[in-house]
């Protein structure tokens, strides 16, 4: 089943024309990579799902409905959830404190200062869970801004399941880090798909996480879709090699 779909997407921001004509589907359940050079368009591919750009042309679809116009704060209540290249987070609060109120958010308690202790037991309960799930337990009072740099990346990942997305987008999830937090990093998203059922759609430089992880790939070129596959399959193609993956080798 299609869960997210992209039909002849435009966006230029002045004369640039920063993507042409892309259409892009994927389905329920995927791991889904999108890969591309400096400048390929991917992170304003990101922001047209998300909603923080609107598209010039063309028509986008979430969940069998139509979002092209769609806020983006109504996407996320959708299900559509994302993380960003810079990390997203309350530096100054713990671990526990940013991901409950993502959590106090998608409960539509965030107007309550004094909740019944039924609501804050079922609060407390969801963030206990989401700091299972990302192995976050034994950081849950510790201050954000005095953890790694990758722990912060996955403090911004449990912020973003607190919202209950259908669909995951995580923008270059393992930038900036060393091998043991780009490990670490790629066994909670391999977890989060396997074990939690979450459809997942990344950007991601590092070739040997993309083939690694990935169901299915897109590979951007000049605002384009230059080839859509399977990792073998994108793998093997000569047009991929000779603009991005030959590069990079």
């Amino acid at each position: 089943m299609s869960l997210l779909r992209l039909e002849n997407v435009s966006r230029s921001f002045g004369r640039l024309l920063a993507l042409q004509n892309l259409s892009l589907e994927m389905d329920e359940g995927q791991l889904y990579a999108v890969i591309g050079p400096n400048g390929a368009g991917k992170t304003t591919l990101f922001n047209l799902i998300s909603g923080f750009f609107p598209a010039n042309s063309g028509e986008i679809w979430f969940d069998g409905a139509r979002i092209t116009r769609l806020a983006p704060e109504r996407r996320v209540a959708a299900g559509l959830v994302r993380t960003f290249q810079i990390t997203e987070i309350f530096p100054e609060l713990s671990v526990f404190e940013n991901i409950r109120i993502g959590v106090e958010a998608q409960m539509g308690c965030s107007s309550k200062p004094w909740p019944s202790q039924s609501l804050a037991r079922q609060i407390n309960r969801r963030v206990e869970e989401i700091l299972t799930v990302t192995d976050l337990v034994l950081r849950a009072d510790r201050t954000v801004s005095v953890l790694t740099h990758g722990d912060q990346r996955v403090v911004e990942v449990a912020i973003a399941l607190s919202r209950r997305p259908k669909l995951l987008l995580l923008d270059e999830p393992t930038a900036g880090m060393g091998r043991a937090e780009t490990d670490h990093m790629v066994n909670l998203i391999r977890s989060l798909h396997e074990k939690q059922k979450l459809s997942i759609l990344f950007i991601e430089h590092d070739m040997d996480v993309v083939f690694g992880i990935a169901d299915r790939i897109s590979v951007l070129h000049y605002g384009r879709v230059l080839a859509a596959g399977t990792p073998k399959e994108i793998a093997a193609d000569p047009r991929v090699q000779a603009a991005y993956l030959g590069e990079a080798a």
